[in-house]
C-alpha cells in the first residue's frame, strides 16, 4: 500500500516529456501516479513507449477523457500538444483538480499574441491570465498552493533565466536582446519528422522559425513583469545534432557606466543565491553536458570594453530541454502547488560526460 499523500494523473503520456515525468514521479516520496492517459499505445504498459521504465511500474496507457483520467486525483499533469490542451482544460476545472500544463496554451495573457504566434484563435480566451506562469525563480510565492500552473517553454526558460537578473535591476530599459538558441532533437517530440530524421540531424545545423518562434511573446511578457517592459527581442532558434539540451547566447549593448564584470557577478549571484536549480559556474562558462539529464540550469556572462559609451554584454544559459525546460520544471511547479519541498524527485545531477 502506498504511503504517499497525493494522487496524480498524467494526461498525454506517450511523449518524451511524459516519459521524463514518469521516470521521476515513480520515485516521488509524496506523489503517486495513478493513471496515464494517452490515445497511443492504449492498453499497453507505459514501458512500451518508455523502455527505460521496463519492470519499474504496472501502469498502462488508458484511453480516457481528461475528466476520467483525473477523477479522484489531487493534480493533473498535462503533456498534451498546443491547441489540444486548451480544449480539454474546462472539463478538468469542473473537477476542482490542480492543473500543471506543459503546453503553450495558457502561458500568455494576450489572445491576439497567441493567435499570431500559434496560428489559431485561442479556444477559451477567457481563461488566459488565470494560470500562474511557472517560473519558480520569478513567481515562487504565487506558485505555492496555486490551482492552475502554466509551465514555461524550454527556450523561454533558458532565455528568461539568463536575462532575469538584468530585468530586475532595470538594466534592460530600451535594450534589444539578440538571441541564438541551439536545441536538441527531443524538443521536436517523439513522433519522427523531417526535422528530427537522424541522417540529416546528426550532421547538420539549421535555423527554423527565425524571429517568429512561439516562445517570443512568452519571454517578453515574463521579462516585462520582472522589470523590462520595453525590451526588444530578436530570437533565432537553431536545430543541433544533440538529443537533449539547449544553449542560448544573448547579445546586449548596455550603457558602459551601468555594467561591468564585477556588478554583473554581484547581480547574478544575488539573483540565484539559494535557488535550488540555477547556478553560475565561476571557473568556466555554462555548457550543456554539465546539466543534461538534470533539472539544473547554468547561467554566465562575458563583458566587452567601453566603446562610445556602450559595453557589449554576452549572456550564456544552458539546460536540459526535457527536464528544467519541461517535465522537471513541471514537477517543481507541482511540488510548489502542493506545498511540498520543490526539490523532491529533482535533486539528482546528470551524468558526465
Amino acid at each position: 500500500m502506498s504511503g504517499r499523500r497525493y494522487k496524480a494523473a498524467i494526461i498525454g503520456g506517450s511523449g518524451y516529456g511524459a516519459g521524463e515525468m514518469l521516470r521521476r514521479l515513480l520515485f516521488h516520496p509524496e506523489v503517486e501516479i495513478v493513471r496515464v492517459a494517452s490515445i497511443d499505445h492504449v492498453g499497453k504498459p507505459v514501458w512500451h513507449a518508455h523502455p527505460h521504465l521496463t519492470g519499474l511500474t504496472d501502469l498502462v496507457f488508458e484511453d480516457l477523457a481528461p475528466r476520467d483520467a483525473a477523477r479522484g486525483c489531487d493534480v493533473a499533469l498535462l503533456a498534451l500538444p498546443h491547441k489540444v490542451t486548451a480544449a480539454k482544460v474546462p472539463e478538468l476545472l469542473e473537477l476542482g483538480v490542480k492543473i500543471v500544463d506543459m503546453s503553450g496554451d495558457f502561458r500568455l495573457t494576450d489572445a491576439a499574441a497567441y493567435q499570431a504566434f500559434y496560428g489559431a484563435a485561442h479556444p477559451v480566451p477567457g481563461l488566459l491570465g488565470s494560470f500562474v506562469y511557472g517560473l519558480p525563480e520569478l513567481n515562487r510565492a504565487r506558485l505555492r498552493g496555486a490551482s492552475r500552473v502554466a509551465s514555461p517553454g524550454c527556450f523561454a526558460t533558458t532565455i528568461e533565466l539568463a536575462l532575469l537578473p538584468l530585468a530586475r535591476a532595470g538594466l534592460l530599459a530600451g535594450a534589444t536582446a539578440h538571441v541564438v538558441g541551439i536545441t536538441g532533437s527531443s524538443g521536436s517530440g517523439a513522433a519522427p519528422q523531417e526535422g528530427t530524421h537522424h541522417p540529416v540531424r546528426a550532421v547538420n545545423l539549421k535555423t527554423y522559425k527565425p524571429l517568429v518562434h512561439q516562445h517570443t511573446p512568452e519571454i517578453l511578457e515574463t521579462l516585462a513583469a520582472a522589470g523590462a517592459p520595453d525590451l526588444g527581442l530578436r530570437f533565432t532558434p537553431v536545430s543541433a545534432p544533440l538529443s537533449r539540451g539547449i544553449f542560448a547566447t544573448i547579445y546586449l549593448e548596455l550603457a558602459a557606466d551601468a555594467v561591468d564584470a564585477t556588478r554583473l557577478a554581484a547581480l547574478y549571484d544575488e539573483a540565484y543565491r539559494g535557488e535550488p536549480f540555477v547556478r553560475r559556474p565561476t571557473t568556466r562558462l555554462p555548457e550543456v553536458a554539465a546539466v543534461a539529464g538534470s533539472n539544473y540550469a547554468e547561467v554566465g556572462f562575458a563583458v566587452g570594453g567601453d566603446v562610445s559609451g556602450k559595453r557589449t554584454v554576452v549572456l550564456f544559459s544552458a539546460l536540459d530541454n526535457l527536464i528544467k525546460g519541461g517535465a522537471g520544471q513541471a514537477i517543481q511547479n507541482m511540488n510548489l502547488a502542493l506545498d511540498l519541498d520543490e526539490r523532491l524527485a529533482l535533486q539528482d545531477p546528470g551524468g558526465w560526460p
